[in-house]
């Protein structure tokens, strides 16, 4: 218990403290943002802080910092320290680079960022990547949401019938303006998330001592034998850092009134995400007393164990709170993935998606993509987990970019000294978790452990080395 609420303390400070050196780093200015200088009524809609907040929180959340967190939760309580420094020095620092480099250039998506900084070739691989990456997300969350609602509801309604319903609201989120649909449910939605996490944790603290917090450890209790290095980091995206935030913080960046709203918008989401996966990754494991117990619920469906976990803490209240929170929750990230890619695709082919028929010439093809990888996930015993896998992997190399394109943009700016190693120290240990993950995993090149620890350190070292030389040659000639 002592271990979790320093976690939570943390976090705070954290905010406070390395939120504010973020800041200072980028240095945000009361330049017009696009919202205001480029208004079009369907992407480009300005929003109070607190909604663009609450919508960023959801866009970013959904279900990945519970369901991620779960599972992360079978490695023990080393996990805490993840979700904690993981958040504090990479998650939100992604985040806020990723939403207010996007602002400063008219709410351009990551893959645009990533040829203005890293050249045209990282441009057209980070297009077709993102895209991926975003249909996979869109497609994780209508299974999940899917199943659930069809051992709920009568017979006639099943997986099916669910995943259409929900491929049929993607289309209107998808499409419809911004603030038509997306900016009005999502704050509900959002405040429902937190309600839902504090109701948990609240219910386990003052649970008579039924439910006991383990205190930090290093130790790998993964009743599999699973390494922590990489897969925990792999396993744990949302809630620690997450590439797919790099899709979302440009919408968001698309509707702010001022560069000042960063910090609270997109820092301060993504340590608010890290506070619920900290109470899931806690729940999971007093709720069921050992990982063991844990990882085999967990076989069950994260969906299952939520809603063993919240009716067995809150009863019939919880119940209710946890079919709401892993229906919809879910289901308004996947619909920003859907909308983040059309943004991606509409930057590619240079379509004005001011014109309903260019957003759905757009969105139509990327909905039918999504409706097929849904019914290999239904139909397929393992089909959830394993799109869950790629999309956990292409997730963590995601942010290994977008942290390297934040790293570019700064030292273009004349951050030569300290300030680009904000985002280059996590660019490169998120390279290390990436490389090494794809090496040795089942659906990489299942190399031998050793030689894929050796492979990934070289690989982050050697970007690392580029980074340093850069930086050295750039502060020299600064100085003459």
């Amino acid at each position: 218990m002592i271990s979790l609420l320093i976690s939570f303390v943390v976090l705070i400070v954290g905010y406070i403290v390395y939120g504010r050196v973020t800041e200072k780093i980028f240095a945000p200015d009361d330049r017009q943002t696009p919202a205001i200088a480029v208004g079009d009524g369907v992407d480009f809609v300005p929003m109070k802080t607190w909604k663009a907040f609450l919508v960023q929180l959801l866009n970013i959340a959904g279900t990945g910092p519970i369901f991620g967190a779960l599972m992360g939760a079978v490695f023990g309580p080393v996990v805490f320290l993840w979700i904690v420094f993981g958040s504090i020095l990479g998650g939100a620092v992604h985040d806020y680079m990723s939403g207010m480099i996007s602002s400063r250039h008219n709410g351009a998506s990551i893959a645009e960022l990533s040829g203005t900084y890293l050249g045209k070739a990282a441009k057209w691989f980070m297009r077709l990547f993102s895209v991926v990456l975003l249909v996979l997300c869109g497609t994780v969350f209508v299974t999940s949401p899917a199943g659930l609602l069809n051992k709920l509801t009568p017979d006639w309604m099943n997986g099916t019938f669910w995943a259409v319903i929900i491929l049929v609201y993607y289309l209107l989120a998808t499409l419809l303006p911004i603030d038509k649909l997306i900016g009005k449910v999502y704050p509900i939605f959002g405040v429902l998330l937190i309600v839902m996490a504090t109701a948990v944790m609240g219910g386990i603290i003052f649970s008579g001592g039924k439910y006991s917090i383990p205190e930090l450890s290093l130790e790998n209790l993964h009743p599999e034998g699973t390494p922590v290095w990489p897969y925990m980091f792999i396993t744990v995206a949302c809630g620690a850092v997450s590439g797919f935030h790099a899709t979302q913080s440009p919408m968001i960046a698309k509707c702010i009134k001022s560069e000042k709203e960063g910090r609270s918008i997109f820092y301060g989401a993504m340590i608010s995400e890290s506070v619920i996966a900290l109470v899931w990754a806690a729940a999971g494991v007093s709720f069921y007393g050992t990982t063991q117990l844990l990882n085999e619920a967990l076989k069950g469906g994260a969906s299952n164990v939520v809603y063993e976990i919240s009716t067995g803490v809150l009863g019939v209240v919880g119940g209710v709170l946890a079919v709401a929170g892993v229906i919809i929750c879910p289901i308004t990230s996947g619909d920003t993935a859907f909308r983040s890619a059309r943004l991606i695709l509409a930057e590619t082919f240079h379509l004005d998606q001011k014109k309903i028929k260019n957003r759905l010439l757009i969105t139509i093809p990327l909905l039918v993509v999504g409706g097929l990888l849904t019914w290999f996930a239904m139909v397929n015993d393992d089909g959830f987990q394993t799109i869950w896998r790629y999309f956990s992997w292409s997730n963590q190399t995601l942010a290994m970019v977008a942290l390297w394109v934040a790293t570019a943009y700064l030292l273009k700016k004349g951050k030569y000294r300290f300030g680009s190693l904000l985002t280059a120290l996590p660019a490169a240990f998120m390279t290390a978790v990436s490389v090494t993950y794809l090496l040795m995993a089942e659906e990489g090149f299942q190399l031998d452990q050793t030689v894929s620890y050796i492979a990934g350190s070289a690989a982050a070292a050697v970007l690392l080395i580029v980074y340093l030389i850069f930086l050295i040659k750039k502060n020299r000639s600064v100085k003459q």
